[in-house]
Formats: C-alpha cells, structure tokens, sequence
C-alpha cells in the first residue's frame, strides 16, 4: 500500500495530466482489497488459534476440577488434596497460556523480520578492500587501462580493452548516441561498478585500492536533475563539505550565482527548498548543485548535462559559473548538445562503448565522414529546418497515433 500511494502521490502532475484519478482509485481499491483478504486470513487463523487453546485449556480445567471432586465425594481424596491440586493448576494454567501468546508473538516477530534478514544477508555490490586506504588526489590524472567492463550476467562487454589518458586540469567531453558507454565511463572512475578486467588509475592509485568514501569525496558531480534534501538551502550547500562557515557556504553560492535569489528569500539560507527541491524552478536547483560543487573544491568535476533542461538566461548564469568551477581542475563533461562542449580541450565520441574520435572541436568537425561532425550537422540542421518543419502541411496535424509512428 505505501509504495501504491507514494508511487501515486509522487507522479500526481502526470495522473492530473492524463485525467486518471478515478484508475488510481481502482488501482488503488485493488491493493486495498488483497491487503484485506489477508489481514481477514491472519486474523481468522490468529482467532480460531486462541480460541482453541482457550477451550482446550478450559477442557483440561473442567476435567481436572471433576476427577478432584468425584474423588472428595469417594473419600479418595481429602480436601487439602483438592486444594493443593487446584492451585497448582491454576499456576501452571496461567504459565501455558503465556507460552501460547509468546509463541503467537514468536511468530509474528519472524514474520516483520524475514525481509530485514534477507537484506542483511545480501552481499554488497561493491566492497572496500581489507587493505583499501585512503585515495589521495592532487593532479586529478584519470587513466583507463585497457578496461574491458560488462553489466551483470551480460555476455557482450560494454568496454573492451578500453585504454585513455585523460591529463590532470584537462576539460574533456563526452559525446556520442544514448547508450555507447558515456554514464558508465563516469560511474567507472566513482567506482560505482568494479571493472571486468583492466585498471582505473586515478593519478596513477587504482580506485580498487582506496576506499570509496575518501574517492567520491574528492569527485565532485553535479547532475542533469540536480536532487536537493527537504533541508535548509545552507545544509543542501554544505553537504559537500559538512563544517563549513556560512561564510563559506555564502561565498561558495556567489561563485555559483546563487547567492541573489537566495537572499530574496523571507528566510535567506535557511530556507527549506521542499522535497527534492521542489519549492525551487530547476534553475535555482542547478544552481544550488553548483554552489554545493564550490564548496566540495575537488580535483575532478564531472558535469551531467548540467544546463539541458533550463531557459536561456538560466543557462548563461549556469555556464558563467561552470566556467570558473572548472579552472584548475579536471573537468568531464557529458552533453547531448554538442554546443556545451565546442570550447572544452578535448572531446571524446562513443559509440557502442569504443571511443572512435578522439581531438577538439574544430580537428572532429574538420573529418567530414566522422560521428561527431554527422551529429553537430544533425544538431545545426534540425534548428534552421525548425520553421520549414513547423509550416509544413505534411507536420501540421498527424491524426492518428499509428500516422505519427509512420511519419517518424
């Protein structure tokens, strides 16, 4: 029921958007309904249960008082007997009676544990090792050495034999089709996955032999969907760094361009940004995200698409402050839009996990058969054919589901 009504809640703009409250409701009437036919089970069984143990206690109880009694009246039995035999019972009866209850407590214990129990036992996807200590980055030198890395139980690698030196205070691109190994590159060097075969050496220390903590501490991320805790703006910054000042933290949101709209605020730094951020537009979230990079000062920044989803002038507040995070460190960034990326030092393409174009902007689009070229001139194109296409007779209304599939 909880994970229906918080996957229900939390998608409530789509539900609206699709008019589909009253099949939520039915959605809903449907756990509802099996949650009941098995809460009236166990309440059942629990009933008949002690029902059962009480008619079976009172059995014992009425025979025990009769066979004492019959005896009296034969003279068998004095009544000092029937004393002494009553009052031991009665104790022994009441010591049952909690067994029963213990055992149904027993039970249900085992029952609110099982999942717990489970969890504990699962192992962890990745583990420090017993010799792991603590990574130590100054360059911020990123090396693959011929990685070969597959998802799981997949037969076919991702990477295979991978090798790229990525220079420390280099700012290199990630570019290529969804899918061709881009996000897993980047979950490589965090070490979010173990590699299959190879090594990554963050200046020259394999990040299997320092412990985790000590290597993201010093990886600082900013997402495409930047995720804020249901905390105050000042505890969100300074989550990269927890005993900064709040000069610090203020200094690390001008540099993020972060500071004005937070001063607007009623209640300034201590404003609290809702869950997920959702009291901030995506701007101010990304922006937030940023002041919380400033902040970490570590010697690798790695920029998810960072401005793929903002209005312009957000952008160019955005880009103003990427541009001063990424002076003095190495800087990875992944863009669709290839115009984030024209200045950086170096770009690399992906396709199907093979890096197959490898130089800066002007040297890719100087290979005129080359992938990166085919996607700026897709990218140019689709923006100067944007009007033709919008005045088109043929695009200006596909009637059905089935005619749009086609035309696409």
């Amino acid at each position: 029921m909880s994970g229906f009504l918080a996957d229900t809640i939390s998608s409530n703009a789509v539900v609206k958007a699709f008019g589909a409250e009253t099949r939520e409701d039915a959605g809903l009437a449907r756990v509802l309904a099996k949650w009941k036919s098995r809460t009236d089970r166990t309440w059942s069984r629990g009933t008949w249960s002690g029902t059962t143990q009480i008619a079976l206690l009172w059995l014992v109880r009425l025979g025990l008082i009769g066979t004492a009694l019959y005896l009296w009246m034969r003279g068998e039995a004095t009544p000092g007997d029937v004393a002494y035999v009553l009052t031991s019972y009665f104790i022994m009866h009441g010591y049952l009676r909690d067994i029963g209850q213990h055992v149904q407590h027993l039970q249900r214990s085992v029952n609110d544990m099982e999942e717990m129990v489970a969890m504990y036992d699962q192992s962890l996807g990745i583990e420090d090792r017993p010799d792991a200590r603590p990574a130590r980055l100054t360059a911020g030198e990123v090396k693959f050495d011929h990685v070969t890395f597959r998802y799981g139980g997949h037969d076919t690698a991702l990477f295979e034999d991978l090798s790229v030196l990525i220079r420390g205070g280099e700012r290199v691109g990630l570019v290529g089709h969804s899918g061709s190994g881009k996000t897993t590159f980047v979950k490589l060097i965090q070490r979010l996955y173990d590699v299959t075969d190879g090594r990554v050496l963050m200046d020259g220390q394999d990040v299997r032999a320092a412990t985790q903590q000590s290597l993201r501490a010093q990886i600082a991320i900013v997402q495409q969907e930047p995720v804020l805790f249901h905390r105050s703006l000042a505890e969100n910054i300074s989550y990269a760094r927890p005993g900064a000042s709040r000069a610090e933290i203020e200094q690390a949101a001008r540099l993020a361009n972060a500071h004005g709209f937070i001063a607007r605020l009623p209640k300034g730094y201590e404003t609290l940004v809702g869950e997920r951020g959702v009291k901030l537009s995506g701007g101010e979230r990304q922006r937030v995200a940023l002041a919380r990079a400033f902040l970490a000062d570590a010697p690798i920044l790695i920029l998810d698409e960072a401005t793929s989803s903002l209005d312009s002038e957000s952008e160019a507040l955005i880009q103003e402050a990427i541009g001063r995070l990424m002076k003095g460190r190495t800087a990875i960034v992944i863009a669709h839009r290839l115009s984030t990326v024209r200045a950086l030092d170096r770009i690399l393409v992906f396709e199907h996990g093979r890096i197959i174009e490898d130089g800066d902007h002007q040297s890719l689009l100087a290979n005129g058969t080359g992938l990166y070229r085919r996607l700026f001139d897709r990218q140019a194109g689709a923006i100067s054919d944007l009007p033709a296409l919008i005045d088109s007779p043929q695009t200006s209304r596909l009637e059905t589901f089935e005619e749009a599939v086609e035309e696409a």
